[in-house]
């Protein structure tokens, strides 16, 4: 899965200033992050600070204002989700939506549906691929979606994002409901997608799991960016560790 005409630690997404309001209200305010290729960027923060509304501005599901930058073309206005999987941006949100009747190499398929469409053959391929990264997966490639663990379903939800080949993977809570193992399984994978290159975007409760796979850290409270660091450092600033990683906080 590596797109060797990109270059190390290339800019993938710049994002400056972003706004997002409901009506009057403002969701998001003044939010900065930059992505760049082969590095996680995790933002951490409590229930309805803003992390999903975030995902879905950046992928267009919402209007935004401020600068938004991604592989260096400045976004307009208009954007539009199809356009901007075409690019590369794929989310893997919170719900895991599946198809739960087709079974799970079905929905890898239409994971690579819109490449395929834009005249790729590379699906069986890029398959295998998925398959080396989720052998259980290909365990269950006959099994029907809806028959899966919740564990299985995110992995399966990644897989299919994967399928599109992206440049940029958002994920929205993926430990969201999961065992702690199979959490542990599911971070171990997100650090070694890495390699391949990706930018991923961690949107993420589990703030210990998150900072220890990310490479850079930011906190988003109340719609505002209110710290931002490599991981190491954020999780050493007794700030984080009082509000995210205290003992109580060990199971989130």
């Amino acid at each position: 899965m590596k797109h060797p005409h990109l270059h190390e630690h290339e800019t993938i997404l710049e994002v400056k200033d972003l706004c997002v309001a409901y009506g009057k209200v403002e969701a998001l305010h003044g939010v900065n992050l930059t992505i760049r290729r082969g590095e996680i960027a995790t933002v951490i923060g409590p229930n309805g600070a803003g992390k999903t509304t975030l995902l879905s501005a950046l992928m267009g599901l919402l209007p935004a204002t401020g600068d938004i930058v991604y592989m260096g073309h400045p976004q307009g206005r208009g954007r539009e989700v199809e356009h901007l999987v075409r690019q590369g941006m794929t989310l893997v949100p919170e719900k895991r939506e599946l198809f739960a009747e087709m079974s799970v190499e079905d929905n890898l398929l239409l994971g690579a549906f819109d490449r395929y469409r834009s005249g790729h053959r590379d699906h069986l391929e890029t398959m295998e691929e998925v398959f080396e990264i989720f052998p259980r997966l290909e365990e269950r490639k006959a099994q029907a979606a809806g028959t899966l663990s919740g564990g299985e379903r995110q992995m399966l939800a990644m897989g299919r994002a994967l399928m599109a080949k992206p440049r940029l993977l958002m994920l929205d809570e993926p430990s969201l409901g999961l065992a702690p193992l199979i959490i542990k399984e599911i971070f171990r994978v997100i650090a070694e997608l890495k390699e391949t290159g990706v930018a991923i975007l961690l949107v993420e409760q589990n703030a210990r799991a998150a900072l220890q796979v990310a490479d850079y850290g930011y906190v988003l409270e109340t719609g505002e960016i209110s710290l931002a660091g490599p991981s190491k450092e954020l999780a050493a600033d007794p700030r984080v560790i009082e509000s995210y990683l205290g003992l109580g906080h060990r199971q989130r």
